[in-house]
């Protein structure tokens, strides 16, 4: 749950900041959280998760 709300803030934080300096359109933020939404509701939501999941763990493993 930790890296859910983790990834969520992240990504609504990169939305916010590409909405006010990049010229994102707001529609274009409000389209891409749509498909998110639909995608979780999906036959895909296990293996997206299982990718996200995977993906955390390489970054988490890399030592600076």
């Amino acid at each position: 749950m930790v890296l859910s709300v983790s990834v969520v803030l992240l990504l609504a934080i990169i939305v916010v900041m590409l909405v006010r300096k990049q010229g994102l359109k707001t529609i274009h933020a409000i389209v891409c959280g749509l498909l998110g939404f639909y995608l979780a509701s999906s036959s895909m939501a296990p293996t997206i998760d299982e990718l996200s999941n995977n993906l955390a763990n390489v970054i988490e493993d890399i030592k600076f």
